[in-house]
């Protein structure tokens, strides 16, 4: 008898054909698919009845500069979404690599799931990737004048602009990061009667 991710597995195979890449890996399987069907994958796993995928649990964007080492020799940045069945009671991880990697482009899923929403202008805000077809797309967990896109691996530690409160202007203003870079090496610094009793008063 098969088990549940074999019964997954086939019922993938079986609706998508050849249009996703699905590896297994630590009980878990990943669709790998392409820009061109990135969104008829998407509307299969949500509408075919022997796979079901309601609701989308997460969206997030990834950088895969220097992963493994330096050794990855693929696209830099990807979208990966973990989608649940509720009626089957299993998951499944869909990952999609954007084809620009200076300017990473992936469609919006908002009208597949509208839960996308917040989790595509995160992967915005943070990665830089752009969703079109999201009503909405514009910074949520960054500032306004936020320069850059915080969670690509190139983006200096300490970012390029910092904010402060003026007095004098009475308002808030930007300016270039004045942080030195520094290395922070803990000191434990412990008297040599730690821990003994001292004298009582």
């Amino acid at each position: 008898m098969a088990t549940k991710l074999e019964r997954l597995k086939n019922n993938l195979v079986a609706a998508l054909g050849g249009r996703a890449d699905i590896r297994e890996a630590l009980g878990e399987l990943t669709l790998t698919v392409g820009a061109a069907d990135y969104l008829g994958v998407a509307k299969t796993l949500r509408d075919a009845p022997e796979l079901k995928f309601e609701e989308l649990v997460d969206l997030c964007g990834v950088d895969y500069a220097h992963f493994g080492d330096g050794k990855w020799n693929g696209r830099r940045f990807a979208v990966a979404l973990h989608l649940l069945s509720i009626s089957h009671n299993w998951r499944v991880r869909l990952r999609l690599f954007a084809t620009d990697d200076a300017f990473p482009v992936v469609e919006s899923v908002t009208e597949i799931w509208p839960s996308a929403n917040w989790y595509e202008r995160e992967a915005f805000d943070l990665f830089g990737i752009v969703f079109p077809g999201h009503a909405d797309l514009r910074r949520i967990l960054t500032d306004y004048g936020f320069v850059g896109h915080p969670f690509r691996k190139d983006f200096p530690l300490a970012g390029h602009v910092e904010m402060r409160y003026d007095p004098e202007q009475k308002r808030v203003v930007y300016q270039p990061v004045t942080i030195e870079p520094r290395e922070v090496t803990p000191r434990i610094i412990r008297e040599e009667t730690y821990g003994e009793p001292g004298p009582r008063n």
